[in-house]
């Protein structure tokens, strides 16, 4: 019980992030036209290092160590086409919510890993729980801009949606300690999953803009090269 307790109260801070994250995108227009732009950009910057740093210190390490060989190549792979077609399914819509479908997309899987770790590893689950609150917060910041141009909603609104959002970590976070710890390929295989899915994200923002028609397909390439690395430095295990 007071696993699960623990679970809950780091998954719930982490969760709250989104709102404040949220909060905090309502006084960016406070900011001067060229001093908010760069603050914006930098606040995307601290998210994407935060993410970048879950799947590299935490997400691909703990993976790979609960699924064997070359086989957890298939789980990173199939995160990444997973983050694809909600890729090609938004922008089909307008994608008028993408940052906000894309910060659940890691949100959740990586609070049902943090629960299913707590109990084999406190310290590294409350890395996680950081790591997931660092991206959170910039997440919860680019949503909230994002929604406003283009979605309509009244502040009030929008900052009611993202507290609905706080109680889904920690029932992600119980159902890791309940259901996945006790399964460790497949807590592994959902953690590559996840990764696969945040570094089709990070790719799609980081590399170079292309004139293409298949705009999602220099993330794919950028995942392929990635996993082709990712096998090399399996086999040399």
């Amino acid at each position: 019980m007071g696993d699960i307790l623990h679970a809950i109260l780091l998954a719930a801070l982490a969760g709250a992030a989104i709102p404040f994250g949220a909060w905090l995108a309502g006084f960016d227009r406070l900011l001067p036209g060229t001093l908010r732009n760069e603050a914006n950009h930098w606040v995307m910057a601290f998210g994407a290092g935060a993410l970048l740093s879950a799947v590299a210190l935490v997400l691909i390490p703990e993976g790979i160590e609960r699924v064997p060989g070359l086989v957890a190549l298939l789980p990173l792979v199939l995160g990444a086409v997973a983050a694809l077609a909600a890729d090609v399914a938004l922008s089909r819509r307008g994608g008028s919510k993408a940052q906000f479908m894309a910060m659940l997309m890691d949100f959740i899987p990586e609070a049902i890993a943090m629960g299913a770790i707590l109990t084999a590893d406190p310290n590294l689950a409350v890395l996680l729980a950081v790591l997931i609150g660092a991206q959170n917060m910039p997440e919860g910041f680019n949503a909230d801009r994002e929604l406003a141009a283009s979605a309509g909603t009244s502040r009030k609104t929008r900052l009611l949606l993202f507290l609905a959002l706080v109680p889904v970590g920690p029932l992600a976070a119980v159902m890791g300690i309940t259901l996945f710890s006790s399964l460790p390929t497949v807590l592994g295989g959902l953690m590559l999953f996840s990764a696969g899915g945040i570094l089709y994200l990070m790719f799609q923002d980081i590399a170079p803009q292309v004139p293409v028609d298949r705009h999602w397909s220099p993330p794919l390439g950028a995942i392929l090269g990635f996993a082709f690395g990712l096998g090399g430095h399996i086999l040399t295990l």
